[in-house]
Parts: structure tokens; C-alpha cells; sequence
């Protein structure tokens, strides 16, 4: 009863003119980021930290759960036409969408796409809901060796999971904890990895390292890459409506894809990427016509798609309860919350709950106008395509740029920006992780205080870690977070070799 009593306080928040207009401009603004390939929620947000300081924090975080939203609703639009995801979690849908456009069922495709995303991220939300409350009171009951051990699973997972290599994210969040631990040691007062720089003594800011690694690192590379030559957008044709047999086959995977997509999104080290592919097997072993996999099955865009969105929702319970960000958007948002003094974590829900409530109930607004806008208005979105990229490039730098010199009116912080930005981009070249980066260098500080405090209570005992059963148990399935790759590789090799 609390749960629905703080719900419908939310809804009497969010339902004000004012953040209605807030969530329409996050879920339209969001939709048109994850129309254009190559962008994403991450960076979208990043660029709109420095600008949204002046804004009331319930008003920017509307915006932000909109454009988080509204990317995943628009990164189906981009998968299906032209075959080009714009985030990993959308490749699942590009394997059967764009089958469907160039079998000329493109307008079936976007509608079950848009439809599934409504459907699971619905339930996603309620689930959210639901769960948020239970999440703290367990959290509740952690002592600070039992939240070094989970920020310890945390980073060990999230480098695993977020990166094509176990070594390559370790690297990635190496580089964070070094860029989180610059600056004065408020225990010692002992100047840290400042080299001399004044500028150093306070911290490197972590707007100017998201922005860096997600605006100009990213567009850096995606320049790159650029091709003068125009993608093929095939176009739609035919009614938005699906049939009866497109109803038929598309409900149980959306709501398969759902609750496939939630629990694994809410878990420290899950993301979206596994429960999209995960969504996929599954539809292909249960449909009634399996021999149409590869070929344009609508299940194979209605699961992914439903699991995507729904994995999208889970992931605002760690961030929420634990302060544990568990995706690259997650990470943003975290460092949002602590450029306005607020710390996500148990004590959330108490200190900030007409806060969280409003963002929540804003989820659910978001969910129907993001049905609204893209049933009906795919053949806008379709033409956003048609922006000429160098433009999109430029106009993304100079903001980045203009935001930045904004927040301090600082040349130090614009060298830096630009020196992590060219960071950015090589790792991009060389495949590592930017994601591990950023949850490094926020959890990073996190971990070290939760670290003193729990060696301060044990009088410098490191047997805590261990004789504590939260801990211990989390540190164990960190160990085999960390091994268990490993292994796998070593064997996957000697049976290679066997077989040669």
C-alpha cells in the first residue's frame, strides 16, 4: 500500500504541464537520437549534463529516463531500414527486421518493434515498481565490507560483460579507478596523481570524462568511419496495422521477451545485450514456424525488441537501490545524479522519494507517448536518416565544447575534454570499452571508502571480507566472474587443438 500510495504521488507530479513537456521532449528527442545510427542514450545524456544544471533535478531526470526510453524505441527504426543497429543490444533486431522491410513487410516490422517495446517496457516498469522497495530493504541490511564485496562484483562483471575481452575491460576500468582516485584524499589530505597541477587538486570532473569519452571520443570515431556513399533505406510501405496472424504470433514472444529481458537487466552485471540474444533462441525453439528464422520471422523482431525495453526498466533498480550503474546510459545517469548532490543507494528512496517516484511514473507516461509518436510518425523518422552526417558530427563537438567551457569557464577543462576524447576514440579503435571507465572512476571512491570503514570496524581485520556471509558470497561470484571466461577460453582451445 506505501508502494501504490508513493506511485500515485509520483503520477500527481508528473502528470503537472510542466513535466509532461519535460517527457515529451525526452521520449521525441530520444526517438530521433536512436533513429540516427551510430548515436545512442549515452551520449545524448552526456552532452545535456552541462546544460541542464539550472534545471530542477526531477525535470532533467524526466528527460533523461525519456531519452533512455525513446533510443531503444527509435534504434528499432534504424535496425529494421537499413539494416544498421544503432547500440549492440539492437543487432538481434536487424537479423529478422530487416528481412521483413526487404520482403516487403517493413511496416509489420516497426509496428510489432514498437508495440513489444510498449508492451515490455510496461511491465518492465511495474516490475520496477514492484521490486525497487524490496531491493532496499535488503540493501539495508549490508554492512560496508558486504558493499565493498558487491561494488567489487560489480566491477569485475561489468568489465567482463561490457567488452569483447575479460583483459581489455579490466583495462578500461583500471583507467577509471586511476581517473576517480586524482585529487586531494579527503582521509590523508594528501595530494593524489595530480602531477603539480593545481587544476588537478579538486578532482578530475566526471561530466568532462563522460562527455569526453561518450560525445567526442565517440563522433571522433564514428568520422572516421564514415561513408560518403548513402545508406539504403528501403521504404515503408503498406498499412502499420498488423493482421490477426501478425497479433497471433507476436503477444507470447512479447511477453516472453519481457520477462526474459527484466530480471536480467535488474541484476549488477546484466545489460541488455544477453537477454535480446537470449529472447531470440527462444522464439526460434518455441515458434511454429522456425523454418522462416533468417528469413524475416516477426517473433524475431517481437521478443528481442520486448526483452530490450524490459531490460532497459531492470536496469534502474541496481542504479536506484544500490547506486550500481550496470550500462554505459546507466553510468551517465549516475554521474547526473551526483552533479546534483544526490547519491543513489538505499537511502534513496527515503532522502529523494518524490524524486524517484516522479522519474518512475514519467516511465510509464513516457511508454505511451513513445506508442503515440512512433506508430503513427515512422515516416518522419524515416527522413531524419536523410541528415547529412558531417553536420551531425560538427554540431555534436561544438556543443560538447560549449557545454564544457560552460560548467567552470575553464581552458584546462576543454585541454582535458579533448585529451580524454582522443582517449576515447583510440579505445574505440582498438576495441576496448569506454563503458568500465566511467563506472571506475564513480564506484571507484565508493569502493575505497566502503573499504575504510569496513577495515575501521573490524580494527584493520581483512578476515571481514570473508567471515561476513554477504561478502563472501559476493566475492566468490566475483572470482568466477573473473575465472570463469578464462577457462572457458583455455578448454575451448585444447579441444581445438584435439581436434586438429
Amino acid at each position: 500500500m506505501d508502494t501504490l500510495n508513493a506511485l500515485l504521488g509520483g503520477f500527481g507530479s508528473a502528470l503537472s504541464p510542466m513535466n509532461l513537456l519535460w517527457a515529451l521532449l525526452g521520449v521525441t528527442l530520444g526517438t530521433f537520437i536512436g533513429v540516427l545510427p551510430g548515436l545512442g542514450p549515452a551520449l545524448t545524456i552526456a552532452l545535456l549534463l552541462p546544460i541542464t544544471f539550472q534545471v530542477d533535478p526531477a525535470a532533467a531526470f524526466i528527460v533523461f529516463g525519456g531519452i533512455y526510453f525513446g533510443s531503444q524505441f527509435g534504434g528499432s527504426t534504424t535496425s529494421i531500414l537499413i539494416n544498421t543497429p544503432g547500440e549492440s543490444a539492437s543487432i538481434v533486431t536487424a537479423l529478422e527486421g530487416n528481412r521483413m522491410a526487404r520482403n516487403g513487410r517493413g511496416a509489420p516490422a516497426l509496428a510489432t518493434a514498437a508495440i513489444g517495446s510498449f508492451v515490455a517496457g510496461t511491465i518492465g516498469v511495474v516490475c520496477l515498481s514492484l521490486l525497487a522497495p524490496v531491493v532496499v530493504k535488503l540493501a539495508l541490511a549490508f554492512a560496508p565490507a558486504d558493499y565493498f564485496a558487491l561494488m567489487v562484483l560489480s566491477f569485475v562483471t561489468v568489465a567482463a560483460v561490457l567488452g569483447n575481452s575479460v583483459i581489455r575491460g579490466l583495462t578500461s576500468l583500471s583507467l577509471g579507478l586511476l581517473l576517480g582516485l586524482v585529487g586531494v584524499d579527503l582521509q590523508s589530505g594528501q595530494a593524489r596523481f595530480t602531477f603539480g597541477a593545481l587544476d588537478l587538486l579538486d578532482g578530475i570532473d566526471v561530466i568532462i570524462v563522460v562527455v569526453g569519452l561518450f560525445a567526442v571520443g565517440e563522433t571522433l570515431h564514428l568520422a572516421t568511419r564514415y561513408r560518403s556513399s548513402p545508406e539504403e533505406i528501403i521504404p515503408v510501405k503498406g498499412s502499420m496495422w498488423m493482421t490477426a496472424q501478425d497479433w497471433a504470433r507476436s503477444w507470447k514472444a512479447w511477453i516472453r521477451g519481457a520477462l526474459i529481458g527484466f530480471p536480467i537487466g535488474a541484476m549488477p552485471a546484466g545489460g541488455a545485450e544477453i537477454p535480446t540474444f537470449l529472447s531470440y533462441f527462444v522464439e526460434k525453439k518455441l515458434s511454429k514456424h522456425p523454418e522462416e528464422f533468417g528469413h524475416g520471422a516477426i517473433e524475431g523482431v517481437a521478443g528481442p525488441e520486448a526483452a530490450n525495453n524490459a531490460a532497459g526498466a531492470g536496469v534502474f533498480v541496481p542504479l536506484l537501490t544500490l547506486g550500481i550503474p550496470t550500462s554505459a546510459t546507466a553510468a551517465v545517469m549516475l554521474s547526473a545524479f551526483q552533479s546534483y548532490g544526490i547519491n543513489p543507494g538505499p537511502q534513496l528512496l527515503t532522502s529523494h522519494a518524490d524524486l524517484v517516484w516522479t522519474l518512475i511514473a514519467s516511465l510509464y507516461i513516457g511508454n505511451v507517448m513513445l506508442l503515440i509518436l512512433n506508430l503513427p510518425l515512422v515516416g518522419l523518422w524515416v527522413q531524419i536518416l536523410r541528415i547529412p552526417t558531417p553536420y551531425l558530427y560538427g554540431g555534436i563537438l561544438l556543443f560538447a565544447t560549449v557545454g564544457t567551457y560552460g560548467i567552470s569557464r575553464s581552458v584546462f577543462d576543454l585541454v582535458m575534454l579533448y585529451a580524454i576524447g582522443l582517449a576515447g576514440f583510440f579505445m574505440r579503435r582498438y576495441d576496448f570499452p569506454t563503458s568500465p571507465v566511467i563506472i571506475g572512476m564513480i564506484l571507484g571512491p565508493l569502493a575505497e571508502q566502503q573499504f575504510r570503514r569496513a577495515m575501521t570496524m573490524s580494527q584493520e581485520d581483512l578476515s571481514v571480507f570473508v567471515t561476513r556471509p554477504i561478502s563472501a558470497s559476493l566475492l566468490a561470484l566475483a572470482f568466477i566472474a573473473l575465472t570463469a571466461p578464462i577457462v572457458l577460453s583455455f578448454l575451448r582451445s585444447r579441444r581445438e587443438t584435439a581436434a586438429a
